[in-house]
């Protein structure tokens, strides 16, 4: 493509080592379908006639339905998935394929490639997360009833609903789902038109090729337009980010399906044994997604290092974009699917979670709080009910266990009415602000997700 310039070909070494098609072959339906939007950006100025245009289409569609099927040969001596469908149009259909490039660079060509691939890409990724969302909140109301501690510091904190526990995650994934659609909106840009830096002194009209691509605008300065990446390394720290969500769930899930805790069971079709001990159940599923969070954050850093020392306007360098991002694409849609299928077959454990959520030190808040109800400063409350749970450990009983009179002892304002406060039903059901795992506020929420999901 550069043989008028140089006298002597590329290096054998040299084309190993710059060639990209091994891996952005992946690009060749969106690089087709902007090929053809630009023919008919030319053809709209009459530097392709209609036959012409109407030639590469074909030409076009004939070369992607044979890499479709596996039969088209990729050549690493044409460097990349542009040049390898160029030259096999060229070939097929003669000098109109030669006029294809009219008015273009590779440069504005990948970047117009990499966020219509990335676009449909985050669509993907957008559906995966509403399928783990419905997966949780299927889980979640089968097990609406169960009650388990929650925990800080992983120390028993204070009672909730496992739904509430789960409906946690489905908030996160939320978040997620929309940071996906804020940065669809941002990189729905067309970059085509803007050339290798400069656009060119053939005009196209860039709003017409943004129509048939579905963008919803042109970007506006040429050799912004070829450099950025911001689309990329954005989306690179949604799924980054998405990651880390699936591995506090995975943190959660391998603790929960510990002998240990035993909250919940898995399905062994979504766990492992061990090649030695014949009673192991492993949850590899959750472990290799915490693992596999760690190249999603790794492939985030490694593009930011990527771009951080780059001078305007396109650079060699940025051909290295492509591999962490299509590696995190297949990692979390895999991650996403098989995490949905994974909770689509775990089940509670009531009688386990209902055992830990039976210790009575649980409700040491509800207590402070019943002070507090009854007159006693809250910082004054939380040091009586410290002493309490100190005296209770110290000589072996329960809050359960104490008279009326003994509570006393620790502060009047202790009434006959303390033993209800050490109600589970009574606690839970008083949590009642927005956002509190009381019954009522669960099952709505529960509700409002099944609506929102469609579950």
């Amino acid at each position: 493509m550069w043989k008028g310039r140089f006298q002597q070909p590329t290096s054998a070494l040299v084309q190993r080592y710059g060639e990209s098609v091994s891996f952005d072959w992946r690009l060749y339906a969106h690089d087709i379908r902007g090929s053809i939007a630009h023919a008919k950006g030319l053809e709209k100025i009459g530097i392709l006639t209609t036959d012409e245009r109407q030639s590469i289409e074909d030409g076009l569609l004939g070369i992607k339905a044979d890499i479709d099927a596996g039969s088209f040969t990729w050549s690493i001596e044409l460097e990349d998935v542009h040049m390898n469908i160029e030259s096999e149009l060229t070939k097929r259909i003669g000098p109109a394929g030669a006029k294809l490039h009219t008015a273009r660079s590779r440069n504005d060509q990948v970047a117009t490639d990499i966020r219509l691939y990335t676009r449909d890409a985050i669509d993907q990724i957008s559906h995966l997360t509403r399928d783990l969302q419905r997966a949780l909140v299927e889980c979640a109301t089968r097990g609406q009833d169960a009650i388990m501690p929650g925990y800080t510091h992983l120390q028993r904190g204070q009672p909730v609903y496992f739904a509430h526990h789960l409906l946690a995650y489905v908030e996160m994934l939320d978040r997620d789902a929309s940071r996906l659609a804020d940065t669809r909106k941002r990189l729905n840009v067309l970059p085509l038109g803007s050339g290798a830096l400069a656009g060119s002194t053939i005009i196209i009209d860039r709003e017409f090729v943004a129509q048939q691509l579905d963008f919803d605008s042109v970007t506006q300065n040429s050799m912004d337009a070829v450099s950025d990446r911001d689309f990329a390394a954005e989306l690179l720290f949604d799924i980054a980010l998405l990651g880390v969500h699936l591995s506090r769930l995975s943190e959660d899930i391998i603790l929960w399906a510990s002998a240990e805790f035993g909250f919940i069971a898995l399905a062994d079709a979504h766990t492992t044994g061990s090649s030695l001990m014949p009673q192991k159940k492993n949850p590899d599923v959750a472990e290799l997604t915490r693992g596999k969070s760690a190249r999603l954050i790794g492939n985030l850093t490694a593009l930011l290092t990527l771009l951080k020392g780059l001078p305007m306007t396109y650079n060699r360098d940025m051909q290295e974009d492509k591999e962490p991002l299509f590696d995190s694409l297949d990692t979390i849609n895999l991650a996403l699917e098989v995490f949905a299928e994974m909770v689509s077959g775990m089940d509670v454990n009531r009688e386990k979670t209902a055992a830990a959520a039976s210790d009575p030190l649980l409700l040491a808040t509800d207590l402070a709080d019943y002070l507090v109800t009854h007159g006693v400063p809250f910082r004054q409350a939380h040091e009586v009910i410290g002493k309490l749970v100190h005296h209770c450990l110290e000589v072996g009983t329960t809050f359960h266990d104490l008279t009326v009179a003994d509570y006393q002892q620790f502060s009047p304002a202790f009434e006959s009415d303390v033993t209800t406060v050490l109600q589970m039903d009574v606690a839970l059901a008083a949590r009642q602000g927005i956002g509190a795992p009381s019954p009522k506020n669960v099952a709505s929420r529960l509700a409002q997700w099944r609506e929102t999901l469609s579950v």
